[in-house]
Order: C-alpha cells, then sequence, then structure tokens
C-alpha cells in the first residue's frame, strides 16, 4: 500500500506531461474493469506501447482499477443485460455471436459488455478530471511542498544531488 502511494507520487511529480499520465489512467481504466484476457484488450495494450504515455501509470492505474471491477461486478451485469437485451440491437448481437470472432470477444457475457461500455463512456470525464487534478496538484500542493523549509534544505544537501544523479538510472525500481 505504501509503495503503491509511493509510486503515484513518484508518477505526479515527475515532469511526464499531465495527459501523458491522464491517457495512461484511461486505458489503464479499460484494461482494469473489463475481464483482463478480452480480445479487446490486445488493442489497448499495443496503443500503450505505441504512444507515449507513462507507463507507472498504466500499470498503477491497472491495479487500482482490477480491484475496483469486483465491486463494480452488480453495476455492469445491469448495464451489460440492458444493453443486451435492448430490442434494436438484438438482432446485431444476434448476427455477431454468430462470428468466431465476436464469439471469442464474449460480448454476449452481461458483465464483460457492461463494464466496456461503463469504462468507453467513462474514458473522456477520467480523462479530463485526471488531467485536471494533475495540474491542479502540480500547481498547488507541490509547489507548496517545495517551498517548506524542509524541502529546501533537502534540496541542499549531498544527498539529494546524489539522489538526482541516479535516479534516472532506473536502481531499484
Amino acid at each position: 500500500m505504501l509503495k503503491a502511494l509511493a509510486n503515484l507520487l513518484k508518477v505526479l511529480n515527475s515532469e511526464t506531461h499531465p495527459g501523458q499520465i491522464s491517457l495512461a489512467f484511461c486505458l489503464a481504466m479499460v484494461v482494469g474493469l473489463t475481464p483482463f484476457w478480452s480480445l479487446h484488450n490486445l488493442p489497448v495494450f499495443l496503443l500503450v506501447l505505441l504512444i507515449r504515455v507513462n507507463l507507472s501509470a498504466f500499470l498503477l492505474g491497472l491495479t487500482f482499477f482490477s480491484g475496483l471491477a469486483y465491486l463494480l461486478d452488480p453495476l455492469f451485469h445491469r448495464i451489460g443485460l440492458a444493453v443486451l437485451t435492448a430490442g434494436p440491437f438484438e438482432g446485431l448481437w444476434t448476427a455477431l455471436y454468430h462470428s468466431t470472432l465476436w464469439r471469442i470477444e464474449r460480448f454476449n457475457n452481461s458483465i464483460v459488455m457492461g463494464s466496456l461500455c461503463f469504462s468507453l463512456f467513462a474514458f473522456l470525464p477520467l480523462y479530463l478530471l485526471t488531467n485536471l487534478g494533475i495540474r491542479r496538484y502540480r500547481a498547488h500542493v507541490l509547489a507548496w511542498v517545495e517551498k517548506t523549509r524542509l524541502m529546501q534544505v533537502l534540496k541542499a544537501s549531498r544527498f539529494y544531488s546524489l539522489y538526482q544523479s541516479v535516479s534516472g538510472w532506473g536502481i531499484g525500481a
């Protein structure tokens, strides 16, 4: 728990652009809320590897959203059931089910469908909220912490300069 909090603070305090961190959390939400071995997670993983997102934020978000998914499964079931039994879409779901690729995807499972719909609808609002939150954190909280006497003393020490020179090596990651 403390290590996860330390990793979160490390990501938030890094010089990574807030959009990269926010996008990593949003992509982690899609993978974390849906069943892990679903076919739609493969393009998400490829996207994470191809575009510039913070991998630490993605892994941290994946851990968080995977745990949250178990609590939200009843909600996902209700959403998925509503989508799968909606009159205008029944023909579409039946046609897709007769295709091998879509059967492997398991869209006929109410939890898979509900969690995917929920994560796709929550993607943009989560991106905007986390981006705003990171910017505000860096502008107010981080700026305040850096102005404190303790942080100024710590930054002036030889230990901090040694830490700065070694931190890019990836030791202890």
